[in-house]
């Protein structure tokens, strides 16, 4: 190794700096702690993202390491994952709330991601990073936390202070010891 990879992003124009150099990482620093004040941001920004009809349709399940909560969510996780999320300072599960009194939410899946995002820029400004990830059973943690029909867990995120990546095993590593890249804008916009 020639020592260690850039992790800021290489944007093809300027853009905050927030965002060019937020990463996600699966190297967490061990013993890291969350205050309460940084869990209440997070959810805070979360809170405040926009929604259609201002729906609203996200939860989330917060745990922190070392506690019953965290060893449930991680339990759930693919064994992959579980490797390096046991790492993170909190495990938080974001749960889509399919329906309403009113009916179906379509647009409930867009903007849960979009509450993510939202937390994520949150964490950025705390430094921290956060890794979300799909892979993890569903159905367990629906049935771990009782969660009614209408919510579905979609994704879960760890988060905590970004560790060095060479301190993680081969197998996990994966882009953590690569630099970002991204297709070119493009390859993104269509009709244009």
């Amino acid at each position: 190794m020639n020592g260690p990879i850039d992790r800021h992003a290489e944007t093809s124009v300027p853009i905050h700096p927030l965002l060019a150099s937020r990463q996600s990482t699966r190297a967490f620093e061990d013993g890291v702690d969350l205050s309460d004040g940084q869990i209440a941001a997070l959810l805070e920004a979360a809170r405040w993202s926009p929604s259609s009809g201002n729906t609203q349709p996200w939860r989330f399940i917060v745990s922190r390491r070392d506690t019953p909560e965290f060893k449930r969510v991680l339990d759930c996780l693919d064994p992959g994952n579980a490797e390096w999320a046991q790492h993170a300072s909190a495990l938080i599960v974001a749960v889509r709330v399919e329906s309403n009194a009113k009916g179906p939410l379509r647009h409930a899946a867009y903007d849960l991601g979009q509450s993510m995002a939202h937390l994520t820029f949150q964490a950025a400004a705390e430094g921290l990073t956060v890794r979300q990830m799909g892979g993890f059973d569903a159905a367990a943690i629906a049935g771990e936390f009782d969660l009614p029909e209408p919510f579905e867990p979609t994704a879960v995120a760890a988060i905590g202070v970004a560790g060095d990546p060479e301190r993680l095993a081969d197998g996990v590593a994966g882009p953590d010891r690569a630099p970002r890249a991204r297709l070119p804008l493009d390859e993104l916009v269509i009709g244009s």
